[in-house]
């Protein structure tokens, strides 16, 4: 729009998972991460606020990159850290139906993280950085909660907040789930897609 384009001819059409992996019951109680280990993915500032969250909850961490030996390293040092390498979708999906909740510190923009939608899908609620899109698709108190990029005392803090607000956690999975039934199934988005197809044709016939 800032660009020139004009507003009302721009649509964003959301990422969907399919087929639904279905809602998970958070028994295993763990926080997890899912992503290429790399320092914009803001892989040091988790390991590092696990170094302030103690021994309240363990952090499972899937994904494989450049940062793979600071992550080993990590759970040597880190109690509760445990490094799981590169997984199958399906087991990634499995672990978040088992999981209490996702961290997602990235510090890029990103474009629309797939991976949050497979969580909302799951019932996960998403703890993730206050920057691009995460703060726009992850609702701060709804479907889960907000930190300052790059700040890992602040994610430890809002990691703590969770594990002390049980009930809480327990309405934030409904609404997570609930968030992907609105918006992310197959269905809606073809519902999405099928309402621009029919605005951009009925714009082209009044020309």
């Amino acid at each position: 729009v800032q660009g020139g384009l004009p507003a009302e001819r721009i649509v964003v059409k959301p990422n969907f998972v399919h087929p639904d992996p279905g809602v998970g019951d958070g028994r295993g109680g763990d926080a997890l991460f899912v992503g290429r280990l790399t320092r914009e993915k803001g892989v040091l500032t988790l390991v590092e606020a696990w170094r302030w969250t103690g021994s309240l909850v363990s952090l499972k961490i899937i994904g494989d990159g450049p940062l793979a030996a600071d992550v080993s390293k990590a759970t040597e040092s880190i109690f509760g850290v445990e490094w799981l390498g590169r997984r199958s979708r399906q087991e990634v999906l499995n672990l978040m139906q088992e999981a209490a909740f996702l961290v997602f510190p990235s510090e890029l923009y990103e474009g629309f993280p797939v991976t949050l939608v497979e969580a909302f899908a799951t019932g996960l609620p998403i703890v993730a950085s206050n920057l691009g899109a995460m703060s726009s698709l992850v609702d701060h108190g709804r479907t889960g909660l907000h930190f300052h990029p790059g700040d890992p005392r602040d994610l430890a803090a809002k990691v703590k907040w969770l594990v002390d607000h049980p009930a809480e956690l327990a309405r934030m999975r409904r609404q997570a789930r609930e968030e992907f039934e609105a918006k992310y199934t197959a269905e809606k988005n073809y519902e999405m897609l099928m309402e621009i197809y029919g605005r951009a044709i009925e714009a082209a016939c009044r020309k």
